[in-house]
C-alpha cells in the first residue's frame, strides 16, 4: 500500500491484534505464522513493531481501543522485560481509557508467575490458554509440550490471579474416541473456566501432518454434537459456532470480528480490517523487516471487497453467531435486494438447519454442524 493511503479511525473506537510470531516448538498441526526464535530475534521483533506502530501513529494519531488481543505463536515466550517493553509500546501508541477487554494467549508449559503478575499490573483482563486436550497421549501426539497437570495448573493460577479464562480444545484427532473427548470436556468444565473454544482438526499444507491419511481422523461431527448437548447443561451457551461461554464470559474481541468491527493487526502475519480495506501482513520476519525499515506498511496482501461480496461475507459472519442476522440492520446496511437474496438461498435449505423470523435469521444447532455446506451456498 502507498504511504498516502487514507485510514480513518472509527469514532467509536477500534480493536487491536498484536501477533507474536514465536513459539518454543511447532506443533504437528500448526499452520500459523510462527517459528522458534534464535538469539536476538525477539528484540528485533520489538524494534520492528515499534516502527510499524509509528507508521500507524502517523495516520491514525493515538486511536481509542475497545479491545486488544495479543496472540501468536506463543506470547508467553516473552520474558518479563520484553513484556514491559511491549506494554510500553502499546501505551505509547494507543488510548486504552475505554478499553473493555485485553486478552493474552498462553501455553501451559511456558506460563510463569511473572507473566500473571506483569499482566495484572498492566491491563490484561483475560487469558486464553492453549490446552487442546486433557489426555496425555493426545497431547504427545499433537506435539504439545505440556502435560494435563500443567494445563490444570495454568488454569488454576490464571483464575486465582483474577483473570477471565478461556481454553482451546481440539476434536477430530487421530484415534480420538468420543469417550476421551467427553472426558476432556468434563474436566474442562470442572476446572472452573468460563469459556471454551472448540476446533476440529484440519490437515493444513506445510505442516508435519500435511501427508496424513485422512481416513485416520474420526467423524468429528459426533464429538461436536456431544459438546452441543453437554455444555449447555453445564451453564455454557453456544454463542458462536466454535465458542461456548457462561453468561458475561463471551470474547468481546472476537465478537468485534464477527460483527464486522474495525481492527488493525500488527506484527508479521497479522490481519486487519480498516476503512473498508482488509489486509494481511507479510509472514516472514525477514521480509517484514525490509518493509518496516523502509518506512512502508508491511502488507503482504489486501483487498477492498465489492459490495455484493461484502454483503455475502457479512451474512456468513453473522450466521456464525447464535444472534444471527438482524434483518433490519442488514437491510439498512446492504439494501433490501441483498437481504432478499440471502433469504432466497436459505429458504431452499431444510428447516432443521435454518430459522427465519420477521426479526432474525439464525442457524439451528444442527445448522451449525453443517455450516460449511451453508457457506458454500452463500458464497
Amino acid at each position: 500500500m502507498p504511504k498516502t493511503t487514507p485510514f480513518n479511525p472509527p469514532a467509536g473506537g477500534l480493536s487491536l491484534y498484536v501477533h507474536v510470531p514465536f513459539c518454543e516448538r511447532k506443533c504437528n498441526y500448526c499452520a500459523f505464522e510462527s517459528a522458534v526464535p534464535v538469539a536476538g530475534e525477539v528484540e528485533l521483533w520489538l524494534e520492528l513493531l515499534a516502527k510499524e506502530l509509528e507508521w500507524w501513529g502517523g495516520r491514525l494519531g493515538k486511536p481509542r481501543l475497545n479491545t486488544c488481543y495479543i496472540g501468536g505463536g506463543t506470547p508467553t515466550v516473552l520474558d518479563g522485560p520484553q513484556w514491559e517493553r511491549l506494554c510500553g509500546l502499546l501505551e505509547r501508541f494507543f488510548d486504552f481509557s475505554n478499553c473493555i477487554e485485553v486478552t493474552v494467549e498462553a501455553n501451559p508449559n511456558s506460563l510463569r508467575a511473572e507473566h500473571l503478575f506483569s499482566w495484572r499490573d498492566w491491563r490484561v483482563t483475560r487469558v486464553s490458554i492453549g490446552v487442546q486436550s486433557f489426555d496425555g497421549a493426545e497431547l504427545a501426539m499433537l506435539g504439545r509440550l505440556h502435560s494435563p497437570l500443567q494445563a490444570y495448573s495454568a488454569i488454576s493460577a490464571s483464575l486465582a490471579a483474577g483473570f477471565s479464562v478461556n481454553a482451546d480444545f481440539m476434536f477430530g484427532l487421530p484415534h480420538q474416541t468420543l469417550h476421551n473427548w467427553a472426558r476432556t470436556l468434563k474436566e474442562a468444565v470442572g476446572s472452573g473456566i468460563g469459556h471454551l473454544s472448540l476446533y476440529q482438526l484440519s490437515i493444513e499444507p506445510g505442516t508435519p501432518w500435511a501427508r496424513m491419511d485422512p481416513t485416520l481422523l474420526p467423524d468429528g461431527s459426533t464429538q461436536y454434537r456431544w459438546a452441543q448437548w453437554y455444555l449447555p447443561r453445564k451453564g455454557f451457551s453456544q454463542y458462536e459456532i466454535a465458542n461456548f461461554a457462561k453468561n458475561g464470559e463471551e470474547s468481546k474481541h472476537n465478537l468485534n470480528y464477527w460483527r464486522e468491527g474495525e481492527y488493525i493487526g500488527v506484527g508479521p502475519g497479522a490481519s486487519g480490517y480498516l476503512s473498508g480495506w482488509r489486509y494481511k501482513n507479510i509472514g516472514s520476519l525477514g521480509c517484514y523487516a525490509e518493509k518496516v525499515e523502509a518506512g512502508l506498511m508491511p502488507v503482504g496482501e489486501g483487498e477492498r471487497l465489492p459490495d455484493g461480496q461484502k454483503a455475502r461475507e457479512s451474512a456468513i459472519l453473522a450466521l456464525r453467531m447464535s444472534e444471527g442476522i438482524n434483518r433490519e440492520s442488514y437491510e439498512k446496511e446492504y439494501g433490501r435486494a441483498a437481504l432478499l437474496k440471502i433469504i432466497e438461498i436459505l429458504e431452499d435449505m431444510p428447516r432443521t438447519l435454518i430459522e427465519i423470523t420477521d426479526e432474525h435469521i439464525t442457524l439451528t444447532p444442527k445448522g451449525m454442524r453443517v455450516a460449511n455446506r451453508i457457506w458454500t451456498e452463500l458464497i
